[in-house]
Parts: C-alpha cells; structure tokens; sequence
C-alpha cells in the first residue's frame, strides 16, 4: 500500500484548521510560478507554532539545480510577542558561488538586499525581519584532490507578513517574491522587463545531484 504523500501541513493540535491559516495555505498552493522553479510540499518542522506548513523549492536548468531552498509559514492563533502578529515566514536558501564572488567582503549585505528587495518589488510590507547570511568553502585533499574547490552562500531568514482582511497575509505573493530570491541567488535573468537593472550571481559550474 503507497504511503500518503506529505502535504506540508501541520495543524499541531488535531482539531479544526483556522480558517486565517487555511486560507493563507490555499494562497501558497494556488501560486503562479517561474517554470524554472519546483516547488512541492515537505514535512513542516514541529513545536515551533502550532500550525504550520512547509514547501522546498530547486531552481532548475537541465540536469543542474542551481539554488534550493525551504519556506515555512508558521501561525499562532494567539499571536507572539518576538513575530508582532499570529503569521510568520521562515526561510533557508543556498546555492554554489564562484569562487571569486565568494570572496567578495560585500556579498553578505548584498544577499540580505536581495531578499529585502524582493519583497518590495512586489509591494509588500513585513515586519520584525532577522536573519544571517553564511558563505562557506570547501577545499578537497587526497582521493578527492582532483575536485575543484567549492563555495556557497546560505541565506537564513524570518519575517512577519503583514495580515490584511480577515487577519490573513497575502501569501501568494510572499512565495513570489521568495521565488525572485532564488531565481536571483541561482543567477537567473530577471522575470520581468522592468527587473533588468538586478545584479545576479553567476550560474553555477556544473550539476549538482539533487
């Protein structure tokens, strides 16, 4: 017998869905994307709200993935204190870099900018945002010396949507915006005419398996 597939959700108190959370869900299902973005649901981390759902994204060129990465939206129906509203958004994306664009003192700011700018691109308004930027590089020795050496940059972040009618945020559009991000970090050229003037990392060097 096949398993039930995983569909990101977790209502964490096994009684009836919030409407409030219900509705933003629907939002992110209902989403339009880049095609060069695949999005499924994943199992959604616990005890962090007492609903939460989850959904992983690669960017994908032929057999290359060139940035994954995870959205969570959290809700508490009581609200809380550190979010200053009942919805949250977590985030985690990476991707590989060059190594001359790792070594760039300024790609840390560069890559908060970008996930900034995303959301005002489109317009929306958040609040209590935080988060790191981390690059790391890994340099190969022995049976594995003939490996180039290899950087990457990692982009963990957390915001408070702004809720509108009926206390739910525009979610929608917070996953697209999120989309921009990893098109952005993957080095995509911009989805739109009027995002000509966006600076991207360069692609990365060769397949990563998935």
């Amino acid at each position: 017998m096949d398993e039930p597939k995983d569909t990101g959700e977790d209502s964490g108190q096994g009684g009836a869905t919030p409407l409030p959370f219900r509705a933003a869900v629907d939002a992110l299902r209902s989403a339009r994307l880049r095609p060069q973005i695949e999005v499924e649901p994943t199992r959604p981390p616990k005890r962090l709200a007492p609903f939460a759902y989850a959904l992983e994204a690669a960017v994908v060129d032929g057999d290359q993935d060139l940035a994954d990465g995870r959205l969570v939206l959290l809700y508490d129906p009581a609200g809380h204190d550190a979010w200053r509203g009942t919805f949250r958004l977590v985030t985690l994306v990476r991707a590989e870099l060059e190594p001359e664009m790792a070594a760039d003192p300024l790609l840390p700011d560069v890559c908060w900018s970008w996930l900034t700018g995303a959301l005002a691109a489109r317009g929306l308004t958040y609040g209590e945002p935080s988060g790191t930027v981390t690059r790391a590089s890994s340099h190969y020795f022995g049976g594995l010396a003939e490996r180039p050496s290899a950087s990457q940059i990692e982009i963990r972040a957390s915001w408070t949507p702004r809720e509108g009618l009926g206390g739910v945020p525009d979610a929608a559009a917070h996953l697209v915006s999120w989309c921009d991000l990893l098109a952005q970090v993957a080095g995509l050229p911009p989805a739109g005419p009027g995002d000509a003037s966006v600076v991207t990392l360069p692609q990365r060097r060769g397949p990563q398996s998935r």
